[in-house]
Formats: C-alpha cells, structure tokens, sequence
C-alpha cells in the first residue's frame, strides 16, 4: 500500500471513530436522564415497599457516616460488602420512624445483590427490597419471593445467620434451596445495614 492510501485509510478511520463517538454521546445524553428517572423510581418504589407507613423519606444522614461504616464493615465476617445509601423515613408530621438502609454484597453468585432494609427506630427490620438481583432463575432469583424475604421482617437482632437445618430463632433464615450463596448474600447485606444503624446513626 502507497504511503498515500495509507494515510487515506487513517483519515476515513478516524472519520468513522469521530462520528461513532458523537452518536454514542449522543444516545449516551438522551438516554442518561430516563436511566436515573427510573434507577430513581425503583428506589422510591423499594423504599415504600420497607416502609410503608412512612409519609417521607429524607436525605439527611452524614455521608461520613457511610464511610466509617464500610471502613468497619471489611473487618468483619459479612464479606464482600458495603452500605450504599441511608435516608430516614418519617411520618406525616415530620417525626422519624425509622431508616432505609440501601447495601450491596457483591458475593452473590450472579453478582452483585443489592437491598433496600427498612429498619423501625426500635431497631425491627420491617422488610427488604431488591433493587438488584441477578441469581440463578428457579434458584437464587427465589430470594425476591416473599416467602424468603419476609423472614427478616419483624426482627430486632444484632446479626442474621444462615441456617439449612431449619430455623430455629429470629436470628436464623432458611437457606434457599440449591442457592445457599445467594442466601448468605443477600443476609450479609441485611446484616450490613442493621450495623450501620445500630452501630453509626445510634450515638
């Protein structure tokens, strides 16, 4: 190849590139404001799921705070995970009835898993939601059913464990079957929120 088509070659690559970059930017703009309205939505959605009964939910706790809490949480036996968002709910009047805790293991066996925890000011986890969750179909992806999910609901613990002998207390959760890593996955992120409120909003 002459040194001319060559360099003929380079222009229409980089012509190609240059146009290929400013459509993706281009779709990359349009799109970016829909994906956060509705990444936006389904946490709304996930946080009135966990509590209900909450009028409002406001965005007043010290990102500081979220910071100590994953500095203290890589020390400890929950693995892989971090505490994501925290916002305290309340009601119509404007007084706290508790938080949502939004943490992420990323020890699941499809990936990351992540949840919103609704915790009362008692210290009673009311519920969770899924904001995400990519398992095993038929095996992991049961953890979104309400008959795994409400085991947690209505507890006021220090720490959930894992058991695949039947539970016993409050503290145990059933493991799903065949999706034992996901069930530690997703109690590792429930127990990494109730530490974040027993631990850094309860002093």
């Amino acid at each position: 190849m002459s040194k001319g088509g060559f360099i003929k070659d380079a222009m229409i690559l980089f012509a190609i590139t240059l146009v290929a970059g400013a459509c993706l930017g281009g779709v990359y703009s349009v799109t970016k404001d829909p994906i956060d309205a509705a990444n936006l939505a389904a946490k709304n959605e996930a946080y009135r799921a966990v509590l209900p009964d909450a009028a409002d939910f406001a965005e007043d706790i010290d990102a500081s705070l979220l910071t100590t809490a994953n500095e203290a949480l890589a020390g400890l036996s929950y693995g892989n995970v971090t505490v994501d968002e925290a916002v305290t709910a309340q009601d119509a009047s404007g007084n706290e009835i508790g938080h949502v805790i939004t943490a992420t293991s990323n020890d699941g066996f499809g990936g990351a898993v992540t949840v919103s925890v609704g915790i009362l000011s008692d210290g009673t986890v009311n519920g969770i939601e899924f904001l995400t969750l990519a398992e095993t179909a038929g095996l992991g992806m049961n953890a979104d059913k309400p008959e795994f999910k409400s085991q947690y609901a209505g507890k006021n613990v220090t720490e959930f464990s894992v058991t695949k002998d039947g539970a016993t207390s409050d503290d145990q959760i059933n493991a799903l079957s065949g999706a034992t890593i996901t069930s530690r996955a997703v109690t590792n992120a429930v127990n990494s929120a109730v530490y974040f409120v027993n631990n850094c909003l309860a002093q």
